[in-house]
């Protein structure tokens, strides 16, 4: 392991390169989410590198990097659905709702049997309100909670409505859950855990923590550093996702040399059975950008790319 990271922090070159793409990084346990994007980004020397969504130090797995004009999509990523794997310990609770957290209150599990515990999470399946947790990346005042949470200071959060889509029980023994809990963007694990073992009549915290997908992508597809790292640069760079990727629900439409330079220089094209709503566009096999089908007729320019800078 040593050796794979000295690699990574010897790759940097004397100027950064135009990288485009996305890396799909099986993120290890005890980093922060930007410290595994800057240790893959020295392994390529790109010049702007962005991650779709943070995963604590204490949760590892699936976490998109995107690279270059793949940064322009990371925002879009944000709103993906996402699935985890996680681990609840009943009977304590934290001040962070993890195990990295003060003990904050413990409180003695009740006898559950497994109809007990089912029945609990259908009432957390669906569309549900849940208030954010104090230590989150939220913004009051200008000032992250997690800063204020860090100086004492709790302040009151508005439930906030989002959709769990399947919360399955994996395993559980008499204090502690495995689940698989699929959903919206805007979820808190961490949340979703207290809330759960508060209402199993006690209380809860996560103590693992792993997410198996994000949008349209698996854990199954990750590379950890280790693998990324004992790469040659051809076959790293192989590696990299295409920027258009997760923008493959979206309709294609492919424009002549005309309509591509005028659509480059940001005017409006006239296009036949436009129809209506946002667009990727080609010339060739080359993914120009976003565009947007208006109601006459044209096709505007929204969010162009550049892979050749």
């Amino acid at each position: 392991m040593k050796l794979l990271l000295d690699k990574v922090l010897v790759s940097k070159r004397t100027s950064d390169r135009n990288v485009h793409g996305i890396i799909l990084l099986d993120k290890r346990l005890g980093v922060s989410s930007n410290k595994a994007l800057q240790e893959v980004r020295r392994l390529f020397n790109a010049n702007k590198a962005g991650h779709t969504g943070a995963l604590d130090p204490l949760a590892s797995g699936l976490l998109p990097l995107c690279f270059g004009e793949a940064t322009k999509v990371s925002a879009l990523m944000l709103d993906d659905d996402k699935r985890y794997q996680v681990t609840v310990q009943l009977g304590v609770m934290t001040d962070t709702g993890d195990a990295e957290g003060k003990v904050v209150d413990t409180k003695p599990v009740p006898a559950l049997t497994l109809s007990d515990i089912e029945a609990c999470l259908q009432k957390f399946t669906g569309a549900i309100e849940q208030v954010p947790p104090m230590y989150s990346a939220l913004k009051h005042q200008g000032k992250k909670l997690y800063e204020l949470a860090r100086e004492g200071i709790s302040i009151e959060r508005k439930a906030r409505n989002i959709h769990i889509y399947g919360l399955t029980l994996l395993s559980h023994t008499a204090d502690q859950l495995d689940l698989d809990v699929s959903c919206s963007k805007g979820t808190y694990i961490r949340s979703l855990a207290e809330d759960i073992g508060h209402a199993l009549g006690t209380c809860g915290t996560v103590t693992a923590l792993r997410r198996l997908g994000a949008g349209q992508f698996s854990i199954s597809e990750a590379k950890t550093l280790e693998t990324l790292a004992a790469m040659d640069e051809q076959t790293l760079f192989n590696t990299l996702i295409p920027v258009d990727k997760p923008l493959s629900a979206l309709p294609a439409v492919y424009l002549s040399d005309a309509q591509t330079i005028a659509i480059n220089y940001g005017q409006a094209i006239h296009f036949e059975n436009a129809g209506l709503g946002t667009v990727r566009l080609y010339h060739e096999t080359l993914f120009l950008g976003l565009g947007e089908m208006l109601l006459d007729g044209k096709i505007a320019p929204r969010k162009l790319f550049n892979m050749n800078k």
